[in-house]
């Protein structure tokens, strides 16, 4: 039986270094890296297009992303992940929101450490997360990255709606 194979690429960003994984069926993680990782890199077509459709959206031109991601989770985190594809590109939603877009309100931890374990930053925009109050919370990436995210978002807004993908 053949093994999975695995393809990676490091690309750099105004945010610093995305180390983006795939396999033959799509975009497996894209996570964020202060420092260049050292190592092969071995890419293929979804990587690359993931990339070109990242340089469209750090450019203001793409607010809807199309390559098909695989991140490998368990199935709350997976409806967590599909339901922060709801959130439009430029607004913003609490934990607690969230947490009733899934019918779960008393999950509002749970929603909040899934949301954390989202394996493909930017595609699946956990940045749009935050709290109650309107600060921001928690980010794997750094609030400094979030915010960031949250103003290029705001300038470039227009309503357009993601998309479900996986």
């Amino acid at each position: 039986m053949k093994e999975k194979e695995t393809y990676s690429r490091i690309y750099e960003c105004p945010l610093g270094y995305l180390e983006i994984t795939a396999s033959e069926k799509g975009i497996a993680s894209i996570l964020y890296r202060d420092i260049k990782p050292e190592g092969n890199e071995v890419t293929n077509e979804f990587i690359e297009v993931c990339i070109i459709q990242i340089e469209e959206y750090f450019a203001g031109r793409r607010k809807v992303f199309t390559v098909p991601i695989i991140p490998e989770g368990t199935d709350f985190q997976k409806r967590v992940w599909n339901e922060l594809l709801n959130i439009p590109y430029g607004e913003t939603i609490s934990y607690l929101e969230l947490s009733h877009r899934i019918s779960n309100t008393k999950a509002i931890r749970a929603v909040g450490f899934a949301n954390g374990k989202n394996p493909v930053n930017i595609i699946i925009p956990c940045h749009r997360v935050i709290g109650l109050d309107g600060g921001l919370t928690g980010y794997g990436g750094g609030l400094w990255r979030k915010k960031w995210l949250l103003e290029h978002e705001e300038k470039f807004s227009d309503g357009e709606k993601q998309l479900n993908i996986f």
